[in-house]
């Protein structure tokens, strides 16, 4: 009582906790709902085995000498059988323990701590598959022991349209396994390396329109389409009434290529790093690739082993390249290098 009164820091200072009331505001304010890009742009399945199969088929190139004589009889045989693919189921789950006490307190932000983790642990599990989807693992089968069964990402599926460091081989599918892609040699990423990936794309028939990778990645080539090198966009602004301030346009969202190919650069917050920080640059055509679900989204009741509430969610999936050569890779990216030429 320095002041000779009685003050909020005497009250404070009494012994076991102090005589004033905590004041916790009652909300709990979550950075991470955010949104699932790759999820949420490609369509859905479901699948009835652990192992689901597909096939993939192209039109055959122009036949440039296909003349026939008048009056001939049919010859040959034009049939393609295509190609049979597939991949493995992966269960990934969460596992939620509260206990009865824990339920039954007056919890900050939330009046039932059993949904609040419930909730929660779900945004995870999906952030986990959107993730997953989007890496260079090889597709494992279950072994029913010790091993568990995992899907192919996305970029271990991409062999055809495919562009690499120094040293870096391709991944893809054979004998019902997708293999992981070999580590090349880190590089900056490069308008030409966008250009010619996208060309060999559509000159196959595929249509890309979302090219797709970290933040920093996306970051540095919208940096770069304002260098005097590319020459594509210039810095604005906009003013649309005097009242208003300026609206500077500093960034690149949308690529146009020679090709009538439009791509939205789209940074994913989830897309993950390979190597020493290195990424992919994912150019993908949304329409030829699908989740399967041998069982989707689930919460199921474990079994009690004391005084606790037990649940364990889970999703058996798999991610499906319909036809992997609709999509394309720039691989061995490090995103602190400017992107050039």
């Amino acid at each position: 009582m320095a002041t000779g009164n009685l003050d909020a820091a005497d009250l404070s200072a009494v012994a076991d906790g102090g005589l004033i009331n905590e004041d916790v505001m009652q909300a709990i304010w979550d950075i991470s709902a955010i949104p699932l890009p790759f999820t949420d742009m490609i369509g859905t399945s479901g699948v009835s085995n652990p192992y689901t199969e597909w096939t993939q088929d192209r039109l055959q190139d122009p036949d440039l000498d296909n003349a026939v004589v008048d009056g001939a009889d049919a010859s040959g045989n034009d049939v393609n059988t295509g190609k049979r693919v597939g991949n493995h189921c992966q269960q990934s789950d969460k596992v939620v323990k509260v206990s009865y006490r824990a339920s039954a307190s007056d919890t900050v932000g939330r009046s039932n701590e059993l949904a609040y983790q419930l909730m929660m642990r779900q945004r995870e599990l999906r952030r986990d598959v959107e993730a997953i989807s989007l890496t260079q693992q090889a597709s494992v089968p279950d072994d029913g022991d010790s091993e568990a069964g995992r899907a192919a990402g996305a970029y271990a599926w991409l062999e055809t349209n495919t562009d690499r460091g120094d040293l870096g081989g391709d991944g893809g599918f054979s004998n019902g396994i997708v293999a992981a892609p070999t580590p090349g040699t880190a590089r900056a990423l490069s308008e030409t390396a966008i250009r010619d990936v996208a060309q060999a794309i559509w000159e196959g028939g595929g249509n890309p329109t979302v090219l797709m990778s970290t933040p920093a990645a996306i970051r540095k080539l919208s940096e770069y389409m304002f260098t005097e090198s590319a020459r594509i966009a210039t810095l604005t602004s906009d003013v649309r009434e005097k009242e208003s301030a300026a609206i500077a346009t500093g960034s690149v969202n949308v690529f146009v290529t020679d090709f009538g190919v439009t791509l939205s650069m789209m940074p994913n917050r989830l897309h993950p790093v390979v190597e020493a920080g290195n990424v992919n640059v994912g150019l993908f055509d949304p329409d030829y690739w699908q989740h399967g679900f041998l069982q989707g989204y689930r919460t199921d009741m474990l079994a009690k082993t004391g005084t606790a509430e037990n649940r364990q969610m889970l999703v058996d999936w798999t991610l499906k390249a319909l036809n992997e050569e609709a999509s394309g890779v720039i691989a061995d990216i490090d995103p602190s290098l400017d992107a050039v030429a």
